[in-house]
């Protein structure tokens, strides 16, 4: 059991709680998951939440092996918007917001986001740490060798688990100094 304060709610985590993904980005991993028209991401949301999920993640920047960085600009442009809406239509949801650009984690928060989700721990903007301590919201970090672009060729570990557990260890402690 966990509890996660996001915007002065308390979320109190006695199960698992199903998280519902969402991409305002045409080149999404999964095509089903492509929301870029307004209307058809609230009626995707709405579906979500009415089949219990408790969080939605929206991100505005494919992170699929191979995929092209869209520039800090060009994600606020695709999830502010997206993160407002859903805000206003269903106030009662915890959004995440699923970027490591610190920009883009500042400006979902100021939209209605309540959670930062960062497939690089940091490591792809050396300002996000502390942009998320100093945003006061819960963190999701993420294990990843080099940049959604080059992930898939970097994959090799000779021993995963200690690799990856070592990794943490570090990034917690970044995170706890921040």
């Amino acid at each position: 059991m966990f509890t996660l304060n996001c915007k002065g709610r308390l979320l109190t985590i006695v199960k698992p709680i199903v998280m519902g993904i969402i991409n305002v980005t045409p080149d999404s991993f999964f095509v089903g998951s492509r929301m870029t028209v307004l209307d058809e991401l609230l009626s995707q949301a709405e579906k979500m939440i009415n089949e219990g999920a408790t969080i939605l993640d929206l991100g505005g920047q494919s992170t699929r092996p191979g995929s092209e960085d869209v520039g800090v600009d060009g994600e606020l442009s695709r999830v502010v918007p997206a993160i407002e809406a859903i805000s206003r239509h269903f106030p009662e949801i915890v959004i995440s917001v699923d970027t490591y650009h610190a920009r883009v984690a500042r400006g979902a928060v100021e939209a209605g986001a309540s959670i930062v989700n960062d497939i690089s721990s940091g490591t792809l903007d050396a300002n996000m740490i502390a942009t998320v301590a100093a945003l006061n919201v819960p963190y999701i970090s993420m294990h990843m060798k080099g940049t959604p672009k080059t992930m898939n060729k970097l994959a090799e570990y000779e021993d995963v688990t200690l690799e990856v557990l070592n990794f943490f260890i570090k990034k917690i402690e970044v995170c706890r100094l921040a």
